[in-house]
């Protein structure tokens, strides 16, 4: 049985992280899709991310007053990041998707160009660019499908960063 504390917690900042994702992904989408190619938005967010993550398990740890388990920091992080994960999933589905086909479209000779350049600058030989090219044109990363294979990917990701956050915030055994 999970703990309510860790629960209600964990259900809270996983819906403020994808409310916050979401937020931050139509403003970008409000004032420049380039911005979406951006090395130093993807930075942020992260860091973003991070703090928050840093902050639901101190935050937990304090409610919980005695034993704070690695499973117990790994469940919070691991149902907010899922809730997040989702939350953010959905909104850029129905964007990218429904609100606005036209900008996945956009969006994909965005990121084509992006890896182009990025391809250019490492001296890479014009037919792995063209071949590059040719990949990513078959595929849209903003389409439902890949959308959600990205959440996968994401969730997975996640759980990775959730186990060296816990690893930080579990209490130490105490000796008796």
């Amino acid at each position: 049985m999970i703990n309510e504390i860790i629960k209600k917690n964990g259900i809270t900042f996983g819906v403020t992280i994808g409310i916050i994702s979401a937020l931050i992904t139509s403003t970008i989408y409000a004032i420049d899709l380039n911005l979406f190619t951006s090395w130093w938005i993807g930075s942020l967010s992260i860091l973003t991310y991070l703090i928050l993550g840093v902050v639901l398990l101190s935050k937990t740890k304090k409610e919980i007053k005695t034993f704070f388990s690695f499973k117990d920091a790994f469940t919070t992080y691991f149902i907010a990041a899922v809730i997040g994960i989702l939350i953010s999933t959905f909104f850029n589905i129905l964007l990218f998707n429904f609100i606005d086909p036209s900008a996945k479209d956009t969006l994909n000779e965005l990121m084509i160009k992006f890896n182009v350049e990025m391809l250019q600058k490492f001296g890479t030989p014009a037919s792995a660019i063209n071949e590059a090219i040719a990949k990513l044109k078959e595929n849209n990363p903003y389409s439902t499908i890949e959308l959600l294979k990205g959440s996968v990917f994401s969730i997975v990701f996640s759980s990775i960063f959730g186990l060296i956050l816990a690893a930080f915030f579990k209490s130490k055994p105490s000796q008796e």
